[in-house]
C-alpha cells in the first residue's frame, strides 16, 4: 500500500491539466490507485439508467479521480501550492510547509 503526500478534507491546488490552478477540498483519497478526488475538479458527466418503474434516467455532474502528484498542499500563509514537511510540536506529529514553516 503506498503512502499519499494529502489526506482527507485537506485544501490543495491542482498543478496541471485543465483545472491548473483551482483550489478545492480533497473528498476522498485512493492510495491504492495513488488517486485523490477533489471537490470541483475533474468534473464528469455520470448517465445513470432508471432501475425502478417511476425512476428517471438522467445525466449527473460528479467529480472524477485525478493522479495525487497533480496537486499541492495549499499553504494559507504562502497563499500557493507548497511541499510539506513532518515536525514533531509537543510529542505530536504536524505537517508544516517547507518554505515558511506554518502548520498546515
Amino acid at each position: 500500500m503506498a503512502k499519499l503526500h494529502i489526506k482527507k478534507d485537506d485544501t490543495v491546488v491542482v498543478l496541471s491539466g485543465v483545472d491548473k490552478g483551482t483550489k478545492g477540498t480533497v473528498i476522498a483519497v485512493s492510495p491504492e490507485e495513488g488517486k485523490v478526488i477533489v471537490s470541483g475538479v475533474h468534473v464528469v458527466s455520470k448517465h445513470t439508467k432508471a432501475r425502478r418503474q417511476g425512476e428517471v434516467a438522467q445525466i449527473l455532474k460528479t467529480e472524477g479521480a485525478i493522479y495525487a502528484s497533480k496537486v499541492q498542499l495549499y499553504c494559507p500563509k504562502c497563499d500557493k501550492g507548497v511541499r510539506s514537511k513532518v515536525q514533531v510540536v509537543d510529542g505530536k506529529k504536524v505537517r508544516v510547509c517547507a518554505k515558511c514553516g506554518a502548520e498546515i
